[in-house]
């Protein structure tokens, strides 16, 4: 198993130059380290310090040199973030800098922190439970507020105490089955058959109940793809950086300036949205274009959402010449422009000129239709991992066996042997019976200072 017996360092604020740059020692000899690294009076606990911070002398005994001026902090166990002894040297953010604080506290007896290390040990040490450490991976990858306020929510404990309620009523009705195979000899029977297929379904019905949010939570969370395609100089790049606000595509007069796909991350109505800008398609000779325009193909099949791009100002295609499958969204581009379209049209598209900016809130509104359909995006989920949907959907099958099993008259230890295995699924989410492969795959997400 991870062991949290040394000490680990790294640093813990987002690489390049800054004002400022943290470097956070976390372990048994974490004090220790930072007294060799800054000496002076003892370190008082949650009490900023200011140091001079010192070199290590040199092998040949030549003495430590001030490298920079700091303000360090010591988080006593088990009051910190990973629950060991916790310092945090904050320094000016110069990364040849930080680099130095990490291999000197290496040289003092630190070894570097693997990613995700630091909330690892939050786990292990019982700060956190594994929904609430995959939270923190998403509220540091989160790219839209909505992103942000889902992963904060989960961090909060909300699905935590969702899962403890429900493991509660599994708990109770487990120990009653037990009892009554307890004393087989004397008769006794804590609760009815009738009761268990009734409280299964009661407990059944939470887990179905948060099972109904998975789909908004999971699109909330990991987003979509959305493929903006059409024919040739309708208009796709230059709208791509009209819904990015920023020109990224190269845009020119020339039919099939865009060879290759072009991909960005935005907001588009709080959904974290995987933008694709694609080559015009039509019918063509030249090699080259020829696997852009399949690659189009590829990406409007494999899109949540497909935007389809026409020209307002030249006459109405008699097909679009793309993959079908998934959502689709027609843009009437150019409506700067005369309209050559005739009114039937005009009413299935969305006018929009992504010269001038008109109307493209109404193509963003229309994205975040196609891509959520009949779900809400108001109320945050409370499931939006898959990890978590997969193992609740395993929860909600047994103990729609158990119940099934209870009302059909099958043996009490049957049916506890049900429960047990929707038991094991729900201690798996919270971390209570995950393996060490799943808990190597799940903080591997995390960057080496959290």
């Amino acid at each position: 198993m991870f062991s949290t017996d040394d000490t680990i360092v790294a640093v813990a604020t987002p690489p390049g130059r800054a004002g400022l740059g943290v470097v956070r020692v976390a372990g048994p000899q974490a004090v220790a380290i930072a007294a060799r690294l800054a000496p002076g009076p003892g370190l008082a606990a949650r009490v900023a310090t200011l140091r001079r911070l010192a070199s290590l002398p040199d092998s040949d005994g030549a003495g430590a040199a001030a490298i920079d001026q700091v303000v360090i902090t010591w988080f006593a166990a088990p009051a910190s973030y990973t629950g060991d002894d916790v310092v945090e040297i904050s320094a000016h953010g110069s990364p040849v800098l930080l680099d130095r604080i990490v291999r000197n506290a290496m040289a003092a007896g630190a070894r570097l922190a693997a990613p995700g290390e630091f909330t690892l040990r939050a786990f292990l040490n019982g700060k956190l439970d594994l929904v609430q450490a995959e939270a923190v991976a998403d509220l540091i990858d989160a790219v839209t507020p909505a992103q942000a306020r889902l992963a904060f929510d989960q961090l909060d404990g909300t699905l935590s105490h969702a899962l403890a309620t429900i493991g509660e009523a599994l708990f109770d009705l487990r120990v009653r089955l037990e009892a009554s195979l307890d004393f087989p000899d004397e008769g006794y029977h804590f609760v009815e058959p009738g009761a268990v297929a009734r409280e299964c379904e009661a407990v059944r019905a939470q887990v179905v109940a948060l099972l109904a949010t998975a789909r908004r939570g999971r699109l909330l969370r990991e987003g979509c793809r959305v493929a903006l395609v059409g024919a040739p100089n309708v208009g796709k790049s230059l709208l791509f950086n009209a819904l990015l606000g920023s020109s990224r595509a190269i845009v020119t007069p020339v039919a099939g300036t865009t060879r290759d796909l072009l991909t960005e991350r935005c907001d588009i109505g709080g959904l974290a949205v995987t933008l694709i800008d694609t080559a015009g398609v039509r019918e063509s000779d030249e090699a080259i274009e020829q696997e852009g325009i399949a690659r189009a193909r590829q990406a409007a099949g494999a899109a949540d959402v497909r935007v389809v791009v026409l020209d307002r100002s030249q006459p109405y295609p008699s097909g679009h010449d793309v993959a079908r499958g998934g959502a689709t969204v027609i843009v009437a581009n150019k409506s700067d422009l005369p309209t050559a379209w005739h009114g039937e049209h005009e009413r299935v598209t969305i006018a929009a000129s992504a010269l001038t900016g008109d109307g493209l809130d109404a193509v963003r509104r229309a994205i975040v239709r196609a891509a959520v359909a009949s779900e809400s995006l108001e109320d945050t989920p409370a499931i939006a991992n898959a990890r978590h949907t997969a193992l609740l959907e395993r929860v909600e099958a047994r103990l729609g066996d158990a119940a099934e099993q209870a009302g059909s008259g099958e043996g009490e230890e049957i049916v506890l042997a049900t429960l047990q295995d929707a038991f094991a699924a729900l201690d798996e989410i919270v971390g209570k019976r995950s393996s060490e492969d799943v808990l190597r795959q799940i903080f591997a997400r995390f960057c080496i200072g959290k």
